[in-house]
């Protein structure tokens, strides 16, 4: 399909501008004194992002493997120079949305709430990976098309952790925390971050667009991960 035949909204043009000004600003958040951590917690805005496999990659581009434009902060993932257009509901599209690497079993889509809302889908919260019965999308590429069964969904927000900072924050994967952060003008706690552990990996909380905007996160002065304590509640008889 030549460029010439598609029509962008008004809306979806403001999209794309916005698109570029998040990948512009993600990564730029300042990282709190260490204060006795083992690591630095750094808090990354996760844009609008799609994962797929080799297969699709050699239908959507032509081609068989991914061209890295940027590192990421974990260290061997990149953001790669290949966007594609999502196409939901009633043909609603959201174009260049970047491909992130390397290549993995299964495509996925993820989006912030707002995206869902302009797409037309209902998104479901879910880890990375957690893919089953979650709604699809057609994915356009210069190359081709590629129509996804299911796989699109609005990441649950979460920290990755290595086994120094499990050991320090005393938590195991897949247990939950709270953020708290201290931003102008706006103080917020965000609960429920997904610990994911892993070997070599960086501490880092990464929160989608919507997320990131709402606790003004680009201005914040200081981030801290709070271990969530159990309910000291008692049923009374």
């Amino acid at each position: 399909m030549s460029s010439s035949t598609l029509n962008y909204s008004r809306e979806q043009i403001e999209k794309v501008v916005r698109d570029v000004l998040v990948q512009k600003l993600a990564g730029q958040q300042p990282a709190p004194l260490v204060d006795g951590k083992p690591n630095p917690l750094v808090v990354n805005i996760s844009a609008r992002h799609v994962h797929l496999t080799d297969e699709h990659v050699k239908i959507l581009f032509g081609k068989d493997e991914l061209e890295i434009d940027k590192d990421l902060y974990q260290d061997g993932y990149y953001a790669a120079k290949e966007t594609v257009a999502i196409v939901g509901p009633r043909r609603r599209m959201i174009p260049n949305v970047r491909v992130l690497g390397p290549c993995r079993g299964d495509s996925q889509v993820e989006l912030a709430f707002t995206d869902g809302i302009s797409l037309g889908i209902d998104l479901p919260v879910r880890i990375s990976g957690d893919i089953k019965g979650t709604p699809g999308c057609i994915l356009m590429g210069p190359a081709g098309v590629v129509e996804l069964k299911e796989g699109v969904i609005r990441a649950m927000r979460h920290v990755h952790m290595g086994p120094e900072d499990l050991k320090y924050f005393g938590v195991q994967n897949g247990e939950m925390m709270n953020l708290r952060v201290e931003s102008e003008g706006c103080t917020t706690v965000l609960e429920d971050l997904a610990v994911r552990a892993g070997e070599k990996i960086k501490l880092e909380v990464h929160l989608d667009t919507d997320e990131g905007n709402a606790i003004n996160l680009t201005k914040a002065s200081k981030v801290e991960l709070l271990k969530k304590e159990p309910c000291a509640c008692k049923n009374k008889h």
